[in-house]
Protein backbone atom coordinates (compact mmCIF):
# COMPACT_ATOMS: atom_id res chain seq x y z
CA UNK A 1 0.00 0.00 0.00
CA UNK A 2 1.27 3.48 -0.88
CA UNK A 3 1.29 5.00 2.61
CA UNK A 4 2.11 8.52 1.42
CA UNK A 5 -0.86 8.45 -0.96
CA UNK A 6 -3.13 7.22 1.85
CA UNK A 7 -1.95 10.09 4.07
CA UNK A 8 -2.61 12.54 1.23
CA UNK A 9 -6.16 11.16 0.87
CA UNK A 10 -6.71 11.41 4.64
CA UNK A 11 -5.45 15.00 4.57
CA UNK A 12 -7.95 15.78 1.82
CA UNK A 13 -10.72 14.19 3.86
CA UNK A 14 -9.78 16.10 6.98
CA UNK A 15 -9.92 19.50 5.31
CA UNK A 16 -13.26 18.78 3.67
CA UNK A 17 -14.73 17.25 6.83
CA UNK A 18 -13.96 20.41 8.79
CA UNK A 19 -15.63 22.59 6.15
CA UNK A 20 -19.15 21.13 6.58
CA UNK A 21 -19.80 22.36 10.15
CA UNK A 22 -18.37 25.78 9.25
CA UNK A 23 -20.69 25.95 6.22
CA UNK A 24 -23.61 25.08 8.51
CA UNK A 25 -22.81 28.17 10.60
CA UNK A 26 -22.37 30.40 7.55
CA UNK A 27 -25.81 29.39 6.25
CA UNK A 28 -27.31 31.48 9.08
CA UNK A 29 -26.20 34.61 7.20
CA UNK A 30 -26.05 33.46 3.58
CA UNK A 31 -28.21 31.94 0.87
CA UNK A 32 -27.02 28.47 -0.28
CA UNK A 33 -26.27 29.65 -3.83
CA UNK A 34 -24.25 32.62 -2.60
CA UNK A 35 -22.32 30.53 -0.08
CA UNK A 36 -21.53 27.91 -2.73
CA UNK A 37 -20.14 30.68 -4.92
CA UNK A 38 -18.07 32.10 -2.06
CA UNK A 39 -16.68 28.67 -1.12
CA UNK A 40 -15.61 27.80 -4.65
CA UNK A 41 -14.58 31.36 -5.45
CA UNK A 42 -12.30 31.33 -2.41
CA UNK A 43 -10.83 28.03 -3.60
CA UNK A 44 -10.27 29.33 -7.13
CA UNK A 45 -8.73 32.68 -6.14
CA UNK A 46 -6.57 31.14 -3.43
CA UNK A 47 -5.25 28.45 -5.78
CA UNK A 48 -4.66 31.04 -8.51
CA UNK A 49 -2.30 32.80 -6.08
CA UNK A 50 -0.60 29.47 -5.35
CA UNK A 51 -0.38 28.69 -9.07
CA UNK A 52 1.29 32.02 -9.83
CA UNK A 53 3.65 31.68 -6.85
CA UNK A 54 4.99 28.25 -7.82
CA UNK A 55 4.99 28.73 -11.61
CA UNK A 56 8.44 28.23 -13.03
CA UNK A 57 9.80 26.32 -10.02
CA UNK A 58 11.26 23.24 -11.66
CA UNK A 59 11.13 21.06 -8.55
CA UNK A 60 7.34 21.54 -8.44
CA UNK A 61 6.70 21.14 -12.16
CA UNK A 62 3.52 19.30 -13.22
CA UNK A 63 2.11 18.33 -16.59
CA UNK A 64 -0.26 20.97 -17.98
CA UNK A 65 -3.80 20.16 -19.04
CA UNK A 66 -4.16 19.23 -22.68
CA UNK A 67 -6.97 20.13 -25.06
CA UNK A 68 -8.21 16.53 -25.08
CA UNK A 69 -8.67 16.66 -21.30
CA UNK A 70 -10.81 19.80 -21.26
CA UNK A 71 -14.20 18.08 -21.93
CA UNK A 72 -13.60 15.74 -18.98
CA UNK A 73 -12.71 18.68 -16.76
CA UNK A 74 -15.71 20.73 -17.93
CA UNK A 75 -18.11 17.91 -17.05
CA UNK A 76 -16.42 17.51 -13.65
CA UNK A 77 -16.75 21.24 -12.95
CA UNK A 78 -20.47 21.22 -13.75
CA UNK A 79 -21.21 18.14 -11.65
CA UNK A 80 -18.95 18.67 -8.66
CA UNK A 81 -18.42 22.41 -8.72
CA UNK A 82 -21.96 23.67 -9.33
CA UNK A 83 -24.57 20.98 -8.65
CA UNK A 84 -22.90 19.20 -5.71
CA UNK A 85 -22.18 22.13 -3.37
CA UNK A 86 -25.63 23.66 -3.73
CA UNK A 87 -27.39 20.35 -3.03
CA UNK A 88 -25.19 19.94 0.05
CA UNK A 89 -26.07 23.37 1.37
CA UNK A 90 -29.78 22.83 0.71
CA UNK A 91 -29.54 19.59 2.69
CA UNK A 92 -27.61 21.19 5.56
CA UNK A 93 -30.50 23.61 6.12
CA UNK A 94 -32.81 20.65 6.86
CA UNK A 95 -30.50 18.08 8.53
CA UNK A 96 -28.46 18.44 11.70
CA UNK A 97 -24.75 18.80 11.08
CA UNK A 98 -23.48 15.53 12.61
CA UNK A 99 -26.04 13.40 10.72
CA UNK A 100 -25.31 15.29 7.50
CA UNK A 101 -21.58 14.77 7.97
CA UNK A 102 -21.99 11.00 8.36
CA UNK A 103 -24.43 10.84 5.45
CA UNK A 104 -21.73 12.37 3.26
CA UNK A 105 -19.89 9.05 3.55
CA UNK A 106 -22.17 7.89 0.73
CA UNK A 107 -20.00 9.87 -1.65
CA UNK A 108 -17.39 7.12 -1.35
CA UNK A 109 -19.97 4.41 -2.06
CA UNK A 110 -21.37 6.16 -5.12
CA UNK A 111 -17.86 6.99 -6.31
CA UNK A 112 -16.94 3.31 -6.13
CA UNK A 113 -20.10 2.09 -7.86
CA UNK A 114 -19.49 4.43 -10.78
CA UNK A 115 -15.81 3.49 -10.87
CA UNK A 116 -16.56 -0.24 -10.88
CA UNK A 117 -19.56 -0.50 -13.19
CA UNK A 118 -19.26 2.53 -15.45
CA UNK A 119 -15.52 3.24 -15.60
CA UNK A 120 -14.50 -0.46 -15.13
CA UNK A 121 -12.09 -0.12 -12.21
CA UNK A 122 -11.30 -3.48 -10.57
CA UNK A 123 -12.59 -4.48 -7.12
CA UNK A 124 -12.90 -7.63 -4.98
CA UNK A 125 -15.24 -8.99 -2.29
CA UNK A 126 -13.41 -7.20 0.53
CA UNK A 127 -13.83 -3.82 -1.12
CA UNK A 128 -17.49 -4.56 -1.96
CA UNK A 129 -18.18 -5.64 1.65
CA UNK A 130 -16.64 -2.41 2.89
CA UNK A 131 -18.97 -0.38 0.72
CA UNK A 132 -22.00 -2.42 1.86
CA UNK A 133 -21.07 -1.68 5.47
CA UNK A 134 -20.95 2.04 4.71
CA UNK A 135 -24.39 1.85 3.03
CA UNK A 136 -25.77 -0.01 6.07
CA UNK A 137 -24.50 2.77 8.32
CA UNK A 138 -26.25 5.39 6.21
CA UNK A 139 -29.52 3.43 6.37
CA UNK A 140 -29.30 3.12 10.17
CA UNK A 141 -28.55 6.81 10.46
CA UNK A 142 -31.53 8.00 8.43
CA UNK A 143 -34.23 5.34 8.94
CA UNK A 144 -37.47 6.72 10.35
CA UNK A 145 -40.71 4.73 10.34
CA UNK A 146 -42.75 7.94 10.38
CA UNK A 147 -40.81 9.73 7.65
CA UNK A 148 -42.72 11.98 5.25
CA UNK A 149 -41.73 13.39 1.89
CA UNK A 150 -40.78 16.62 3.63
CA UNK A 151 -38.53 14.74 6.02
CA UNK A 152 -36.70 13.20 3.08
CA UNK A 153 -35.87 16.45 1.27
CA UNK A 154 -32.77 17.15 3.37
CA UNK A 155 -31.24 13.64 3.18
CA UNK A 156 -32.21 13.36 -0.51
CA UNK A 157 -30.42 16.64 -1.28
CA UNK A 158 -27.27 15.44 0.47
CA UNK A 159 -27.40 12.09 -1.36
CA UNK A 160 -27.80 14.05 -4.61
CA UNK A 161 -24.70 16.06 -3.70
CA UNK A 162 -22.83 12.79 -3.06
CA UNK A 163 -23.84 11.48 -6.49
CA UNK A 164 -22.73 14.72 -8.16
CA UNK A 165 -19.35 14.53 -6.42
CA UNK A 166 -19.04 10.82 -7.22
CA UNK A 167 -19.41 11.61 -10.91
CA UNK A 168 -16.97 14.48 -10.48
CA UNK A 169 -14.42 12.15 -8.84
CA UNK A 170 -14.57 9.67 -11.71
CA UNK A 171 -14.34 12.38 -14.34
CA UNK A 172 -11.43 14.02 -12.53
CA UNK A 173 -9.59 10.69 -12.57
CA UNK A 174 -9.41 11.15 -16.35
CA UNK A 175 -7.22 14.24 -15.91
CA UNK A 176 -5.44 13.35 -12.66
CA UNK A 177 -1.98 13.09 -14.25
CA UNK A 178 -2.10 16.82 -15.00
CA UNK A 179 -1.33 19.69 -12.61
CA UNK A 180 -3.67 19.26 -9.59
CA UNK A 181 -3.43 22.93 -8.61
CA UNK A 182 -4.46 23.95 -12.13
CA UNK A 183 -7.37 21.46 -12.10
CA UNK A 184 -8.71 22.63 -8.73
CA UNK A 185 -8.11 26.29 -9.61
CA UNK A 186 -10.15 26.04 -12.81
CA UNK A 187 -12.98 24.30 -10.95
CA UNK A 188 -13.11 27.08 -8.40
CA UNK A 189 -12.82 29.96 -10.86
CA UNK A 190 -15.65 28.54 -12.98
CA UNK A 191 -17.98 27.13 -10.33
CA UNK A 192 -17.72 30.12 -8.00
CA UNK A 193 -18.96 32.82 -10.41
CA UNK A 194 -21.65 30.51 -11.81
CA UNK A 195 -23.12 29.91 -8.36
CA UNK A 196 -22.94 33.62 -7.49
CA UNK A 197 -24.68 34.52 -10.76
CA UNK A 198 -27.49 32.06 -10.06
CA UNK A 199 -27.80 33.46 -6.55
CA UNK A 200 -28.15 37.02 -7.84
CA UNK A 201 -30.62 35.87 -10.50
CA UNK A 202 -32.85 34.32 -7.83
CA UNK A 203 -32.84 37.51 -5.76
CA UNK A 204 -30.17 36.68 -3.20
CA UNK A 205 -27.83 39.33 -1.81
CA UNK A 206 -24.16 39.13 -0.91
CA UNK A 207 -23.81 38.18 2.79
CA UNK A 208 -21.93 40.31 5.35
CA UNK A 209 -18.16 40.80 4.87
CA UNK A 210 -17.34 38.51 7.79
CA UNK A 211 -19.29 35.67 6.15
CA UNK A 212 -17.59 36.32 2.82
CA UNK A 213 -14.13 36.29 4.39
CA UNK A 214 -14.64 33.17 6.47
CA UNK A 215 -16.41 31.45 3.58
CA UNK A 216 -13.55 32.23 1.17
CA UNK A 217 -10.97 30.88 3.63
CA UNK A 218 -13.09 27.79 4.26
CA UNK A 219 -13.44 27.27 0.51
CA UNK A 220 -9.71 27.64 -0.09
CA UNK A 221 -8.84 25.00 2.50
CA UNK A 222 -11.89 22.72 2.49
CA UNK A 223 -12.58 22.77 -1.24
CA UNK A 224 -9.39 24.00 -2.94
CA UNK A 225 -6.46 22.48 -1.05
CA UNK A 226 -8.59 19.41 -0.28
CA UNK A 227 -9.24 18.88 -3.99
CA UNK A 228 -5.55 19.26 -4.85
CA UNK A 229 -4.74 16.50 -2.35
CA UNK A 230 -7.61 14.38 -3.65
CA UNK A 231 -6.31 14.56 -7.24
CA UNK A 232 -2.84 13.56 -6.06
CA UNK A 233 -4.34 10.56 -4.25
CA UNK A 234 -6.32 9.56 -7.35
CA UNK A 235 -3.07 9.08 -9.25
CA UNK A 236 -1.79 6.47 -6.83
CA UNK A 237 -4.87 4.79 -5.37
CA UNK A 238 -7.54 4.85 -8.08
CA UNK A 239 -10.99 6.38 -7.80
CA UNK A 240 -12.82 3.86 -5.58
CA UNK A 241 -10.02 3.49 -3.01
CA UNK A 242 -9.44 7.23 -2.80
CA UNK A 243 -13.18 7.70 -2.33
CA UNK A 244 -13.14 5.15 0.48
CA UNK A 245 -10.33 6.89 2.34
CA UNK A 246 -12.10 10.18 1.78
CA UNK A 247 -15.09 8.68 3.59
CA UNK A 248 -13.50 9.51 6.92
CA UNK A 249 -14.36 13.17 6.22
CA UNK A 250 -17.89 12.82 7.67
CA UNK A 251 -16.50 11.38 10.90
CA UNK A 252 -14.26 14.41 11.28
CA UNK A 253 -17.21 16.69 10.59
CA UNK A 254 -19.38 14.80 13.09
CA UNK A 255 -16.77 15.03 15.85
CA UNK A 256 -16.50 18.79 15.33
CA UNK A 257 -20.28 19.27 15.11
CA UNK A 258 -21.10 17.67 18.45
CA UNK A 259 -19.39 20.28 20.68
CA UNK A 260 -19.92 23.08 18.16
CA UNK A 261 -23.70 22.70 17.98
CA UNK A 262 -24.34 20.91 21.26
CA UNK A 263 -25.71 17.84 19.47
CA UNK A 264 -26.14 14.61 21.41
CA UNK A 265 -24.18 11.41 20.79
CA UNK A 266 -27.07 8.98 20.24
CA UNK A 267 -27.02 5.19 19.89
CA UNK A 268 -28.13 5.57 16.28
CA UNK A 269 -25.29 7.96 15.54
CA UNK A 270 -22.78 5.65 17.23
CA UNK A 271 -24.08 2.53 15.44
CA UNK A 272 -24.04 4.22 12.05
CA UNK A 273 -20.55 5.52 12.66
CA UNK A 274 -19.31 2.08 13.71
CA UNK A 275 -20.67 0.45 10.55
CA UNK A 276 -19.15 3.15 8.37
CA UNK A 277 -15.81 2.92 10.20
CA UNK A 278 -15.74 -0.86 9.68
CA UNK A 279 -16.31 -0.37 5.96
CA UNK A 280 -13.49 2.15 5.72
CA UNK A 281 -11.18 -0.20 7.68
CA UNK A 282 -11.79 -3.01 5.18
CA UNK A 283 -10.49 -0.68 2.48
CA UNK A 284 -7.52 0.48 4.51
CA UNK A 285 -6.41 -3.11 5.18
CA UNK A 286 -6.69 -4.30 1.57
CA UNK A 287 -3.71 -6.04 -0.06
CA UNK A 288 -3.83 -6.74 -3.80
CA UNK A 289 -0.96 -8.58 -5.51
CA UNK A 290 -0.63 -10.72 -8.66
CA UNK A 291 1.35 -10.97 -11.89
CA UNK A 292 0.27 -8.29 -14.34
CA UNK A 293 1.47 -6.74 -17.58
CA UNK A 294 2.19 -3.12 -18.47
CA UNK A 295 1.78 -2.48 -22.19
CA UNK A 296 3.95 0.06 -23.95
CA UNK A 297 2.62 3.57 -23.34
CA UNK A 298 3.69 7.21 -23.60
CA UNK A 299 2.42 10.20 -21.62
CA UNK A 300 3.48 13.12 -19.44
CA UNK A 301 3.13 13.46 -15.67
CA UNK A 302 5.16 14.18 -12.54
CA UNK A 303 7.12 11.08 -11.50
CA UNK A 304 10.22 9.71 -9.82
CA UNK A 305 12.29 6.90 -11.27
CA UNK A 306 11.29 3.39 -10.17
CA UNK A 307 10.68 0.06 -11.88
CA UNK A 308 7.78 1.65 -13.80
CA UNK A 309 9.86 4.66 -14.88
CA UNK A 310 13.19 3.34 -16.12
CA UNK A 311 14.23 5.75 -18.86
CA UNK A 312 17.35 7.79 -19.63
CA UNK A 313 17.73 11.55 -19.16
CA UNK A 314 20.27 14.14 -20.16
CA UNK A 315 22.55 15.77 -17.61
CA UNK A 316 19.99 18.55 -17.00
CA UNK A 317 17.58 16.25 -15.13
CA UNK A 318 18.23 14.56 -11.79
CA UNK A 319 16.41 11.20 -12.05
CA UNK A 320 16.38 10.81 -8.26
CA UNK A 321 14.09 13.84 -7.85
CA UNK A 322 10.42 14.23 -8.94
CA UNK A 323 10.10 15.81 -12.37
CA UNK A 324 7.67 16.03 -15.27
CA UNK A 325 8.18 15.40 -18.97
CA UNK A 326 6.87 13.29 -21.84
CA UNK A 327 8.20 9.75 -21.45
CA UNK A 328 7.64 6.25 -22.80
CA UNK A 329 6.99 3.07 -20.79
CA UNK A 330 8.49 -0.17 -22.07
CA UNK A 331 6.38 -3.38 -21.87
CA UNK A 332 6.81 -4.96 -18.44
CA UNK A 333 5.50 -8.01 -16.60
CA UNK A 334 5.95 -8.44 -12.84
CA UNK A 335 4.15 -8.95 -9.52
CA UNK A 336 3.94 -6.61 -6.53
CA UNK A 337 1.25 -5.13 -4.25
CA UNK A 338 -0.62 -2.43 -6.14
CA UNK A 339 -3.82 -0.45 -6.41
CA UNK A 340 -5.61 0.63 -9.62
CA UNK A 341 -3.48 3.76 -9.97
CA UNK A 342 -2.58 5.47 -13.22
CA UNK A 343 -0.22 2.64 -14.19
CA UNK A 344 -2.33 -0.31 -13.03
CA UNK A 345 -5.65 -0.10 -14.85
CA UNK A 346 -5.48 -3.65 -16.20
CA UNK A 347 -8.38 -6.10 -16.27
CA UNK A 348 -8.69 -9.10 -13.93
Amino acid sequence: MNISAVLIAIGSAGLFGLSAPVAKILLDTSDPWMLAGILYGGAGIGLLAVHLAIRGIGALAEARLTRRELPWLAAAVLSGGVVGPVLLLVGLVRVNASAASLLLTLEGVLTALLAWFVFKENFDRRIALGMLSIVAGAVVLNWRSDATVGDLIGPAAIVGACLAWALDNNLTRKVSLSDPVQIAMIKGLVAGPVSLAIGYATGSAMPPPATVGLGALTGFLGYGVSLVLFVLALRHLGTARTGAYFSIAPFIGAVVSIPLFGEAVTLRLFSAGALMAFGVWLHLSERHEHHHEHPEAAHEHRHSHDEHHDHVHGDSVDPTQPHSHWHRHKPLRHAHPHTPDSHHQHSH
